[in-house]
C-alpha cells in the first residue's frame, strides 16, 4: 500500500483490496460506525472491491488510515468528489480505533492535504444531529456550524477556529 502522507501517528495510504476485511468489519458495525454514516445496508466483499476499485480508478481523494507504531486499521477518510476548489469531508473509524484521538489528528492532516496538495479553499462536512462526540472532534478541528436540517449538522472550516 501507497503512503500518500502522514501525520505523527497515521500513515493515509490508497485504499487496497488488501484492506477489505478491515473496511467490511467497519461498515457492516451497525451500533458503531453505521448509525453515524447512516448505512443500514449490509455490505459485501463483492461491494467493497467494487468500491476499490471505482476510487481508485477515479484517482479520488479517500485514504485508509493505518496506525504508523503498529500497522493497524484506523478507519478511512475522504475528500468526497472535489470540485470548484470545495469538498465534503467524509470520515469512518473502526470501533477498536474510536476515542484515541485518531480522528482530531487525522481531520486537520487531511484538511491541510486538501487545501495545500489539491488546492481547495472549502472543506464541509455533515454528521448526525446526535453524534455530540463527532461534532465535539469537528469543533476542535476548526469547523463552525453552518446550518442543520432534520437530520444532519452541516460544518465548515474556518481557519483559525480552533478550540
Amino acid at each position: 500500500m501507497r503512503e500518500v502522507f502522514a501525520s505523527d501517528r497515521i500513515s493515509f495510504v490508497e485504499v487496497s483490496e488488501e484492506l477489505v476485511a478491515d473496511y467490511l468489519n467497519m461498515v457492516n458495525d451497525a451500533e458503531n460506525v453505521g448509525r453515524w454514516i447512516g448505512s443500514t445496508k449490509t455490505y459485501t466483499e463483492e461491494n467493497e472491491r467494487a468500491w476499490v476499485k471505482k476510487k481508485l480508478e477515479k484517482k479520488a481523494p479517500v485514504f485508509s488510515m493505518l496506525e504508523k507504531k503498529t500497522g493497524d486499521f484506523i478507519g478511512n477518510i475522504e475528500l468526497i468528489d472535489p470540485e470548484n476548489g470545495a469538498s465534503e469531508l467524509g470520515i469512518a473509524i473502526t470501533a477498536k480505533q474510536q476515542d484515541k484521538g485518531f480522528g482530531q489528528e487525522a481531520i486537520p492532516a487531511l484538511v491541510r492535504y486538501g487545501m495545500e496538495t489539491l488546492g481547495l479553499r472549502r472543506i464541509w462536512l455533515r454528521t448526525r444531529l446526535h453524534n455530540l462526540r463527532a461534532i465535539h472532534v469537528y469543533e476542535k478541528c476548526g469547523f463552525v456550524e453552518e446550518h442543520r436540517d432534520e437530520e444532519h449538522v452541516f460544518m465548515e472550516f474556518a481557519p483559525g477556529n480552533k478550540e
